[in-house]
């Protein structure tokens, strides 16, 4: 006697009308260093809703693509910039209402892009408006204006992401040259955070985490002594002990 269970699959029985179909939309918090402080990539939109308000830069979903494409194409389309060095997926909103178009749900990125003064490959450039938006530009993070949708709190929540991170991994390799004085990498993770570290815990701190690596190269800067120059172990994050 078969006593196997028989598949009650009938793809023709299927009715995929029966049931609501939300749209789908991608943002993206991209951050960088820029002349001393922290700064996103907003754009300023130029169509209803909310025409002349600034946003993050995101759209919605098309149905060959995948996420991680959708996020990187927009970033590329509204803005200019070149595909983010680093990018993470940072969490869905879906709040209803959230969108007076109709019903979206959004899954929000955050990224990080080296700044123009590291002369990197992919630093941030400077950002050209293109599709639906209006303008573009880099905002410091402590000087923002009022945000579209609900992409204030996307953008505060991206925050506390990367700065949580800064804590556990090595996630700010992302901003930095491929060797970096340690100063250099104190001063990132100030400007992240916002705020100053003492200088000697933040030093012990990092080289016990045996993240980083010292190399036989220096660097001088202006009159100051010679510094040794360090890398990341690895080019991704890296958790920390």
């Amino acid at each position: 006697m078969d006593t196997k269970p028989q598949s009650q699959d009938n793809p023709s029985q299927y009715n995929a009308d029966a049931f609501a179909k939300p749209s789908v939309t991608v943002d993206v918090a991209a951050f960088t260093a820029r002349e001393g402080k922290l700064c996103v990539l907003l754009v300023k939109r130029g169509v209803w809703p909310f025409a002349g308000a600034w946003a993050l830069p995101g759209g919605f979903v098309r149905l060959d693509e995948d996420l991680d494409t959708a996020v990187q194409r927009e970033l590329v389309e509204e803005t200019g910039v070149a595909a983010a060095h680093y990018l993470e997926q940072l969490y869905t909103f879906g709040a209803v209402g959230r969108d007076p178009r109709t019903r979206v749900i959004s899954v929000a990125y955050y990224a990080l892009l080296p700044g123009p003064e590291s002369g990197l490959p992919l630093a941030a450039s400077e950002p050209e408006a293109g599709t639906d938006a209006a303008e573009a530009r880099w905002w410091p993070v402590d000087s923002l204006p009022s945000l579209a949708f609900d992409h204030a709190e996307i953008l505060a929540t991206a925050l506390t992401r990367l700065r949580a991170k800064l804590g556990y991994t090595s996630v700010a390799y992302a901003l930095l040259t491929e060797e970096f004085t340690l100063t250099e990498l104190q001063t990132v993770y100030e400007i992240i955070l916002g705020y100053s570290l003492d200088k000697r815990n933040f030093r012990k701190k990092m080289l016990a985490a045996e993240i980083l690596e010292g190399t036989p190269r220096q660097k001088r800067d202006g009159a100051h002594r010679p510094a040794q120059l360090f890398r990341f172990t690895k080019k991704e994050p890296v958790f920390m002990g």
